[in-house]
């Protein structure tokens, strides 16, 4: 009868606050592969659509591999944050609790995914000297995304457990 209890409740949670479930922790704290995933998958979002425009600038100015790297890094940031700031914007929060919320929903998770995915750029023989033309580049970007996305998941499993990360945007979606 209890394990029937505990199933009753991780059900209705599950149906709760209009497909943000991915955040919520079963009873007990934990939490679901899946919704680590979904976190996992809304860094990275931002991530590469900051990499890659960093990328676009850099090459378009014609820039080195250095400073080309740290404009995509502070994008990727800038672009994490921004996905987060829309959403508890648009759930009510005032703009200064919305960059509290997502520097501390998000700056671990974005920090693990650009070491890793930046790490495998670099060990990668001829990635950092591919043009945006080459395969070579678009695939070594894409397995370095796929690597960091692997990677990064366990890390935003253990922070929305312990209702960190990604946890702390879910209550502001109510």
């Amino acid at each position: 009868m209890e394990h029937a209890h505990e199933q009753h409740e991780q059900h209705q949670g599950q149906h709760e606050h209009h497909g943000h479930d991915h955040h919520h922790a079963t009873p007990g704290g934990k939490v679901t592969w899946a919704a680590a995933a979904q976190a996992t998958l809304h860094c990275l979002t931002g991530c590469a659509i900051g990499e890659v425009l960093g990328m676009v600038i850099g090459t378009a100015l014609g820039w080195g591999n250095a400073p080309t790297m740290v404009l995509a890094i502070v994008l990727a940031f800038f672009f994490g944050y921004a996905l987060t700031l829309r959403g508890v914007r648009a759930a009510g929060l005032d703009f200064r609790t919305a960059i509290r919320v997502a520097l501390a929903a998000d700056t671990l998770s974005i920090a693990v995914m650009e070491v890793i995915d930046n790490g495998v750029i670099l060990l990668w023989p001829g990635a950092m000297d591919a043009m945006l033309s080459d395969a070579l580049f678009w695939t070594a970007l894409a397995i370095a995304f796929a690597v960091a996305f692997v990677v990064t998941t366990p890390v935003n499993k253990w922070m929305i457990g312990r209702g960190k990360g990604h946890a702390v945007v879910h209550q502001y979606h109510h």
